[in-house]
């Protein structure tokens, strides 16, 4: 029975940490978007990092992503379209995951 345990303890710390990845791998990615579209939008060194905290906090009202890119879309307005925005996510998604993941290693 001990091996049971054991391997059922390992299985929980593997989702646990796994989530806890996801979840700051999607906090960077927010905090990158914000930074390019705060870029877009011509702010400010200062502005788009709190620019890019507002997006953060905006994946706070639901869960999923359509509040992150409900509130990007709407700062840009013309700026930037639906695909543009969505495929910039993706993009951004990937370097987020390899940032954090290099930042385990270290």
């Amino acid at each position: 029975m001990s091996t049971f345990d054991d391997r059922e303890n390992a299985f929980e710390n593997k989702y646990a940490h796994d989530a806890e990845m996801l979840f700051k791998a999607e906090a960077r990615r927010n905090k990158l978007l914000g930074l390019w579209a705060a870029g877009l939008m011509g702010k400010s060194a200062e502005d788009a990092a709190e620019y890019a905290k507002e997006v953060v906090a905006a994946d706070f009202e639901e869960a999923g992503d359509e509040d992150v890119y409900r509130k990007v879309s709407g700062d840009l307005g013309d700026l930037a379209d639906e695909t543009t925005i969505r495929s910039t996510m993706v993009a951004l998604m990937a370097e987020a995951k390899s940032q954090v993941m290099s930042e385990v290693e270290e």
